[in-house]
């Protein structure tokens, strides 16, 4: 079961900034073979299909405290996404042409069939695909796949923050560097504990350290890095397990935290009334809010 909290994970600038191509790079974070989509199926199934979990619990409360970690960062790229979209077009009468500015962007499916928003899609317009989920029930091979999955992923988001400067897409990106970092770090450590190896010795991959983009290492100063949350009230405790002793990069002391990191409110995204979203006019709105005092038995 899944608990739903009414925000994201951080703040998001919100910049009059509009970079159609930014937000197509963006969606390679999404959307693509290594994007959240992918790391939160690739343990949502993973969690699902776990075997012997009560003789492998510090294991398997890892895989599925992530994984509600990664339903939190596929709704932060989609904002960010949403964000470099915004103020893409502005509201003219369709004989003017509204969306014109827009017909060059090079993924143009975010204004033909998204509103200017997020799509499920890759950078280059590619439907997500659940080929890119990997299961095979043995646990070291997950393990190992999921170390390499995440290192994938670091690996994109560092191209994608030197692709693009827009404020919102660098604030995501950052974060996220930080908190995939803390990923990688976490399959290290437990393939070191089912294996013997010391996977830790590989990190980082690639070599260059979160404290190198701006966006991540204010984050990294305030120990974010060190932290792994269980984001239950009560399960998942034996992640403690595995998630402890030091920080490979930097020695700080690791540190989990019962529960979910404490959120910001959901940014309000405004009509975009050429895409005719949400096609709701002052007129309706009123209608609406009348029949919803009515429903509620609400008297003025």
């Amino acid at each position: 079961m899944f608990k739903r909290m009414d925000e994201i994970m951080i703040e998001i600038p919100d910049v009059e900034k509009p970079d159609p191509n930014a937000a197509a790079a963006v969606q390679e974070l999404l959307g693509g073979k290594f994007g959240e989509m992918s790391t939160l199926n690739n343990y949502l199934y993973q969690s699902f299909n776990f075997r012997s979990k009560e003789k492998l619990k510090p294991f398997y409360d890892l895989v599925m405290s992530i994984t509600a970690e990664e339903l939190g960062h596929v709704e932060l790229v989609s904002h960010a996404v949403n964000k470099c979209l915004r103020g893409s077009t502005e509201y003219k009468k369709p004989d003017s042409t509204p969306l014109e500015a827009v017909k060059d962007a090079r993924l143009s499916y975010h204004f033909l069939a998204g509103a200017q928003g997020a799509m499920p899609f890759d950078s280059m317009g590619n439907p997500w695909t659940g080929a890119n989920v990997f299961n095979s029930g043995n646990l070291v091979e997950d393990l190992l796949h999921n170390f390499f999955l995440e290192c994938g992923a670091r690996t994109h988001k560092m191209k994608v923050y030197e692709m693009t400067d827009h404020p919102a897409a660098r604030a995501v990106v950052g974060f996220l560097l930080v908190r995939g970092g803390v990923h990688v770090v976490a399959y290290a450590k437990a393939l070191e504990i089912a294996t013997g190896v010391n996977v830790t010795k590989l990190v980082p991959v690639p070599s260059l350290s979160n404290k190198s983009f701006n966006e991540a290492r204010k984050y990294e100063e305030k120990g974010v890095h060190t932290k792994l949350y269980t984001w239950s009230d009560q399960d998942f405790s034996s992640i403690d397990q595995i998630w402890k002793g030091t920080h490979p990069e930097d020695g700080l002391p690791l540190e989990v935290i019962a529960g979910a990191p404490k959120g910001v409110p959901i940014p309000e995204a405004p009509e975009s009334k050429e895409e005719f979203a949400p096609g709701i006019s002052a007129e309706d709105f009123k209608e609406i809010a009348k029949r919803l005092k009515m429903a509620g038995n609400i008297t003025d």
